[in-house]
């Protein structure tokens, strides 16, 4: 089950400190087609965290979509997350995994570095995200990686691949074309002005752009 859960669009939510808005715009992405949604919020408070994830994660439910937690592993246990998503300053994989248990989903940052992802595997991950593959206003100073890179690692890497970084509709069918399983979309998503139909967008790449 695991292998296959990480799948189409990838939402992850913008630093939205109004929780009705936020639950709004979410709505709008799960009707759109996202399979998996990543709480995220850089600017809330502890307990506010702890409100918009339990919200979020009734949200989910609803739409039978996949509730990731970004860097806080007891968030997620918390709040009953299918998983949480690390990067390599959030935390040890197998300490996530011993508070986890097996039955949950961690993902691993690995930027722009393969040998990165070979060792989240090896300390088991259940998916790898690689990015910046574009220019990203979410993270202006984020690490470029490359497309070549993506393939390469697709060559090596059997567990589901997530792309991050800038990703649009018009550029995000490159990396479906190349490996990506998922696609990792902030600003794309949130920005638009029809989310429900940018999420639509997103969703519709995994249906034009497999490789044959």
């Amino acid at each position: 089950m695991k292998r296959h859960a990480i799948d189409g669009l990838y939402a992850v939510t913008p630093d939205e400190l109004d929780t009705a808005e936020l639950l709004r715009k979410s709505r709008a992405v799960l009707q759109g087609g996202a399979r998996i949604l990543q709480y995220r919020n850089k600017l809330a408070s502890a307990g506010l965290r702890l409100d918009q994830a339990q919200a979020l994660r009734r949200l989910t439910r609803e739409y039978g979509a996949i509730f990731i937690v970004n860097d806080e592993t007891a968030l997620a246990l918390e709040t009953d997350a299918d998983g949480v998503h690390l990067g390599t300053d959030d935390g040890d994989i197998s300490a996530a995994r011993s508070l986890l248990g097996k039955g949950k989903l961690i993902g691993a940052s690995c930027y722009n570095r393969a040998p990165l992802a070979i060792e989240a595997v090896q300390q088991g991950a259940d998916y790898v995200a690689f990015g910046a593959f574009f220019p990203s206003s979410v993270k202006p100073g984020a690490v470029k990686a490359e497309i070549d890179m993506l393939r390469r690692a697709r060559c090596e890497i059997t567990l589901p691949i997530v792309a991050i970084g800038g990703i649009t509709v018009h550029n995000g069918a490159a990396l479906v074309e190349a490996g990506a399983d998922a696609l990792a979309v902030i600003s794309g998503l949130w920005n638009a002005p029809d989310i429900e139909q940018a999420a639509r967008g997103f969703s519709n790449l995994f249906q034009q752009g497999r490789p044959a």
